[in-house]
């Protein structure tokens, strides 16, 4: 019997149908692109009915998180108790730093996801990662600069970060990614100063 509180563990079958329409939308996305994405495909193809999609997933979005979910995983292990300076143990500017120029790699390695999650549904960018990102950022602006409004400066921080924004800089400006750190670098040197 699971604790009062706890989630329900998943069924072996449920986790197998899971497993199996998050594999199919990532190779669909792979093979054609996430604009394409179809809720009505992924579950013809894995085999399920469209219901246990939504179901799951909510919507277009909901899938999208689950397509995400295991590199933001690791990329929070990595900024919350990996080796400095985006780990802890660093000052918190360097890690302030640090945190932006993973977080643009990572938008890079799955940029169509974040750009289909950025125009998606009532979650839009600002709920799921978005949230764990900002607190750690107002958490770090707070320790550098501790009579700022952390709040208001962690998501100041964060709008050049963003997969829409990424794309119009490298697609249409001609923008390295280490020219956008270098940008980025100069952002956390003015906000920090003391």
């Amino acid at each position: 019997m699971p604790l009062v509180g706890q989630p329900q563990p998943e069924r072996a079958d449920a986790a197998r149908n899971r497993q199996k329409i998050i594999e199919v939308a990532g190779r669909m996305i792979a093979e054609r692109g996430a604009a394409e994405l179809s809720l009505d495909e992924v579950a013809r193809v894995a085999g399920v009915g469209v219901g246990t999609v939504y179901r799951r997933f909510g919507d277009r979005s909901g899938l999208v998180y689950a397509l995400l979910d295991e590199r933001e995983r690791q990329f929070q292990s990595a900024f919350f108790a990996g080796p400095p300076p985006l780990g802890p143990g660093a000052p918190a500017a360097e890690r302030i730093t640090a945190f932006l120029h993973a977080l643009v790699d990572r938008i890079a390695a799955q940029q169509e996801l974040f750009l289909l999650l950025e125009q998606g549904g009532k979650r839009g960018g600002f709920s799921g990662p978005y949230k764990v990102h900002h607190i750690h950022l107002a958490t770090l602006v707070a320790e550098a600069c501790p009579l700022a409004d952390t709040a208001f400066l962690a998501d100041a921080l964060l709008a050049p970060v963003n997969a829409r924004l990424i794309a119009v800089q490298t697609e249409e400006r001609g923008m390295t990614i280490d020219a956008i750190k270098s940008g980025l670098t100069a952002l956390v040197a003015a906000v920090t100063r003391p």
